[in-house]
């Protein structure tokens, strides 16, 4: 199979880029480094320095000539999203309406996109959350991927292209970005490692649903043959913030008390994810229990210096 992985320096996506390398498939990675590392992409792979919303894609798009392409470029910030909704829009919206016709011209079977089960549902009635609740996002950035969705399905219709959404949980794990605001896990035990203090956003009772990146890039490979639609990729369970904390930092051996902030504005308080239509149309679990990751991601940060 010949894959083409864009975002493919970044958190997930080079990860993904990995597993495909170690199967023996032949694999492009797109990525601008705008958040990326060139370090993070895969020996075995093609890198070509890119941003997703250019006119120069489609002929990226031609040289690869993917069989697959999995699109995990991202403005990957909602409260970004929430200062500038205008970039936001520009790569998760246009730069995949750029994607998606790249993959088209180039004759690609399948697109695997990487969406959003918090994000594009809000605050909901049902917790866990099933793929056909009502989606009511509450920032641009989960705006902007249920819009990239859509334009996903469109894209099926029109041109017969084959479009798989993975709606992920939280993702946590090894190489995930712990500056910003995005990726709550990372910035924690980032801090907790350096010995400097941990601020938590309001009371901290916010949940989410923790997944680790391993169990993601799992299911954007059982997505490759799978059947084609909207899946959630999570495991089920809440965890709030304060637990978290918790957890990192007894990990760690660090007794002190996390500090509280102001809440941050377009974040929801609930997020889980119902995975039950992913298990039986995917034959997709997650695995990774979540004491598991959190000991392992430390674990990694702490090696990372």
């Amino acid at each position: 199979m010949r894959a083409l992985v864009t975002g493919g320096a970044g958190f997930i996506g080079s990860h993904i880029s990995d597993a495909l390398v170690d199967a023996g498939h032949a694999v492009t990675v797109i990525d601008d480094l705008s958040r990326g590392r060139r370090v993070q992409v895969n020996a075995g792979a093609t890198f070509v320095e890119l941003d997703i919303t250019t006119p120069e894609l489609a002929a990226a798009f031609a040289e690869a000539r993917p069989d697959v392409v999995f699109h995990a470029a991202a403005q990957i910030d909602v409260r970004e999203s929430v200062r500038n909704p205008l970039h936001d829009a520009e790569v998760n919206v246009v730069g995949t309406v750029n994607v998606l016709r790249a993959a088209i011209d180039a004759g690609a079977r399948r697109v695997v996109f990487a969406s959003s089960g918090g994000a594009i549902y809000g605050d909901t009635e049902v917790i866990p959350t099933p793929e056909d609740h009502p989606r009511r996002p509450e920032s641009p950035y989960g705006t902007a991927k249920l819009c990239a969705e859509e334009y996903g399905g469109t894209f099926s219709r029109q041109a017969g292209l084959e479009f798989v959404a993975l709606r992920y949980a939280n993702v946590y794990g090894p190489r995930q970005d712990p500056h910003g605001e995005a990726g709550v896990v990372a910035i924690f035990a980032t801090r907790l490692v350096h010995g400097e203090p941990v601020v938590i956003n309001g009371d901290g009772t916010q949940t989410r649903d923790y997944v680790h990146v391993h169990d993601v890039v799992r299911a954007n490979i059982a997505a490759v043959d799978g059947p084609t639609g909207v899946y959630n990729i999570g495991t089920g369970v809440e965890t709030d913030v304060n637990t978290l904390y918790r957890m990192l930092a007894a990990a760690s051996g660090v007794s002190a008390s996390a500090e509280h902030g102001p809440a941050k504005p377009g974040e929801q308080r609930r997020s889980c994810l119902d995975t039950k239509s992913t298990r039986e149309r995917l034959a997709w679990s997650a695995v990774i229990g979540f004491d598991e990751g959190v000991r392992s991601t430390l674990e990694y940060f702490r090696s990372a210096g």
